[in-house]
């Protein structure tokens, strides 16, 4: 029994740092636009994929390493960037408020087991990380909501589907396998 637990202990530490790792690196892989100071970035992809991997608890808290990391110096931010500054920069908001999304859609990954409970789950994610990066860049850049939503939310959301959509196809294959390594 004890050996069973060190396992599965183990076998967590090393998902929640692989799952770090993966949100690592898709951060600094953010293509840049002309009108907007936030970039298109991968993060939320890897966060819906490792809401696959973990339990909802490990996936915030992978999300949350990432951020550590980062804030430490690390260059896990966009454009290879990293420290204290782009977290109280205007785009602060947003990767603060993937650490609510990876809760958000590791409850619904794990909670549930129907696609569309995984879409509803990431949706509401990445509603929430969007809600505190547009109330953190409108206090940043002392303009208004909609703005805001105008620059930063609004161009990016035929990507966000997109990655909605290869979360929901590319996931479940991964949690199959996952499991299988677990046991």
């Amino acid at each position: 029994m004890e050996a069973t637990r060190k396992k599965t202990t183990t076998f967590n530490i090393v998902m929640v740092g692989l799952s770090a790792a993966l949100i690592c690196i898709a951060g600094p892989f953010a293509i840049p636009i002309p009108f907007s100071p936030v970039p298109i970035s991968l993060i939320p992809l890897a966060i819906y994929i490792t809401a696959f991997l973990l339990e909802w608890k490990l996936c915030g808290l992978s999300t949350v390493i990432y951020l550590l990391l980062g804030m430490v110096g690390l260059p896990v931010f966009s454009g290879f960037s990293g420290g204290l500054a782009k977290l109280a920069g205007p785009t602060g908001g947003y990767l603060i408020g993937f650490i609510f999304t990876a809760l958000i859609c590791g409850f619904f990954v794990t909670k549930f087991d129907k696609i569309y409970m995984y879409v509803t789950g990431m949706v509401l994610g990445i509603i929430i990380a969007y809600l505190f990066g547009t109330v953190w860049f409108t206090i940043q850049q002392d303009t208004n909501f909609i703005t805001a939503l105008s620059l930063c939310v609004i161009p990016y959301l035929p990507g966000d589907v997109i990655k909605i959509v290869i979360a929901v196809l590319v996931g479940p294959i991964l949690k199959k396998r996952i499991a299988k390594l677990s046991i």
